[in-house]
């Protein structure tokens, strides 16, 4: 075995734990709106607060796990967000039990929520650290690539499993099997060595968010059309009568998956700035394909486009925040950078939950196509600065 294959051996045993770890997140995605909504007097608007308070606690702990994880290591990170996972789970299933009054219960699915987010920022931003620590800075690519089919797979198989078992045994067995998902996952980590903690100058968060934030702006603006997509689509098939709705999210997760796997050493051999200008024309069609379609199959094909688009978006822009930032500092920056993508799910669900109360669900979708172009335009300005600045180069 050569030194290259011997740093990525424990690759795979980390993407499995994160695939665990992510289906109870994405299980529970697609049914908390369908659960919200089905008590009296609690909609759309509501269900999309739930939905997105998980991501607004990722982003106010992101740095704080990538400091942690800089600090500690990303053994102890990613770890931590596995029990983290577990806790978050076994508090949305109380509120399920009928123990409580209504506006109790909330709140407690709102403080799982939140936990959950917790969670989930610790154990990326732990599987970043100690994926790339064990594999080096060449293999940062190969790393957030496996981390986004990882994800995106569990998205794709998730949303439809939840949903189902749902609709079999009820949200509180659906809960009970996500705090055994990340302890399953935690298990198959343990033999894992941990990464060296490298030495080095841990400088303060604000320099690095000048540097990553227009990177995490185009992730933020792609990452709005799979939030409406991942909460809303099945409801949007069941507001237009339409079979087949929990098909969409895994026809978004396989074409997703489909594209890391086939598509992902792009972004390291055709440049992260190209690879995110062709990904987000693609996603802006498939949102547009949703929006107008007249008929669940034009539907799928949209929720297939939007996976494909957004498949190489988040490597494209992380590659370039690896090259872009000390090594010592690595984790809170990619910390940083995932923050950009949670703050967009955070405030995509509660925008297009009042916005599809008001205007129907094809608004969202077409906020989502509106997102995306806007992306467009921001990577073009990324490459016409790059352009400008190698010129310089080369003239001086």
């Amino acid at each position: 075995m050569t030194d290259k294959d011997s740093s990525f051996r424990h690759l795979p045993a980390l993407t499995i734990a994160l695939v665990l770890s992510y289906m109870a997140v994405a299980m529970p995605l697609a049914v908390i709106p369908p659960f919200i909504t089905s008590w009296p007097g609690y909609g759309n608007g509501i269900a999309g607060v739930a939905v997105g308070c998980a991501f607004v606690s990722t982003i106010l702990t992101r740095t704080l796990a990538g400091g942690f994880a800089d600090h500690k290591g990303g053994r102890n990170a990613m770890r931590l967000g596995l029990i983290l996972y577990a806790l978050a789970s076994a508090i949305c299933l109380l509120s399920a039990l009928d123990l409580f009054p209504r506006s109790a219960s909330f709140g407690l699915l709102i403080i799982g929520r939140l936990l959950l987010g917790v969670g989930e920022s610790y154990t990326l931003v732990g599987m970043h650290g100690w994926g790339i620590g064990l594999t080096g800075p060449q293999g940062a690519g190969k790393v957030l690539t496996w981390t986004g089919a990882a994800m995106y797979g569990a998205f794709a198989f998730g949303g439809p499993i939840g949903l189902s078992l749902y609709h079999l045994a009820g949200f509180s067995s659906l809960m009970a099997i996500c705090i055994i998902l990340p302890l399953v996952g935690l298990a198959i980590v343990q033999g894992v060595p941990a990464a060296p903690i490298l030495a080095g100058k841990r400088e303060s968060f604000w320099p690095v968010l000048g540097v990553i934030r227009p990177y995490g702006m185009v992730v933020a603006l792609q990452g709005v059309g799979f939030a409406v997509l991942g909460a809303f689509l099945s409801v949007y098939f069941l507001a237009e009568h339409w079979r087949f709705g929990s098909l969409g999210l895994t026809c978004f997760g396989l074409a997703f998956v489909a594209g890391r796997i086939f598509c992902g050493h792009l972004p390291e051999h055709m440049g992260g700035i190209r690879v995110a200008m062709l990904s987000l024309t693609i996603e802006a069609l498939g949102q547009g394909c949703i929006a107008f379609a007249p008929s669940p199959v034009l539907a799928l094909v949209g929720a297939v486009l939007t996976g494909a688009g957004c498949s190489l978006i988040y490597p494209s822009m992380g590659v370039e925040v690896v090259k872009r930032v000390p090594a010592s500092i690595r984790a809170t920056a990619l910390g940083g950078f995932a923050a950009f993508q949670d703050l967009s799910y955070a405030v995509s669900g509660p925008i297009a939950g009042t916005l599809s109360d008001c205007l129907g669900y094809k608004s969202i979708f077409l906020m989502g196509m509106a997102c995306a172009i806007v992306g467009l335009v921001l990577v073009m300005t990324l490459q016409r600065r790059d352009l400008a600045a190698t010129d310089n180069i080369q003239s001086s």
